[in-house]
């Protein structure tokens, strides 16, 4: 009974310790268990197992054995080299959504000259209450109500300006 309770122990500090990235134990023996089932329907079919197989020998869904064999793989790092001279790391290949591509950066440029030179063509009133309402200055659009109480005037009066 004791050894029982000595290898659960072990798989679980195994579990615990053995990932970059810490998943909960019954993930693991989840992981484990698909693993194992794949491993013998590999041999049985002479083909890897669809995830359709997979679910029905194991009562789940083909969407959750997707998602268990996402969890099962091991990260890699960004700094892995990649090609035949090992030049290149796997990060240099990902995409920076947040960098500005330089034809729009010159465009959004181009953009605001325009805008400023219109704006310069209002009375400075009318050039505020534009600004304001359509948050040129800081991004955050303001209402009629919130321009009016700037100017202390009604919101009326702020639309027809």
């Amino acid at each position: 009974y004791a050894t029982w309770w000595i290898r659960q122990a072990i798989t679980r500090a195994m579990a615990d310790q053995a990932r970059t990235i810490r998943i909960p134990v019954h993930m693991v023996e989840v992981i484990n268990k698909l693993a194992r089932v794949s491993r013998q329907m590999l041999q049985d079919l002479g083909r890897e197992p669809t995830p359709e197989e997979l679910a029905k020998e194991l009562d789940m869904t083909p969407e959750k054995v997707i998602e268990v064999q996402k969890y099962g793989r091991e990260p890699i790092s960004l700094h892995t080299p990649l090609g035949e001279d090992g030049d290149t790391q796997f990060g240099d290949l990902i995409e920076d959504s947040e960098a500005v591509v330089p034809a729009d950066a010159v465009s959004f440029t181009l953009l605001q000259e325009q805008l400023h030179s219109v704006l310069d063509t209002l009375s400075e009133r009318e050039a505020g209450v534009v600004s304001m309402r359509f948050g040129l200055t800081d991004g955050q659009p303001k209402t009629l109500d919130e321009i009016g109480k700037v100017y202390g005037v009604t919101r009326e009066r702020i639309r027809q300006i």
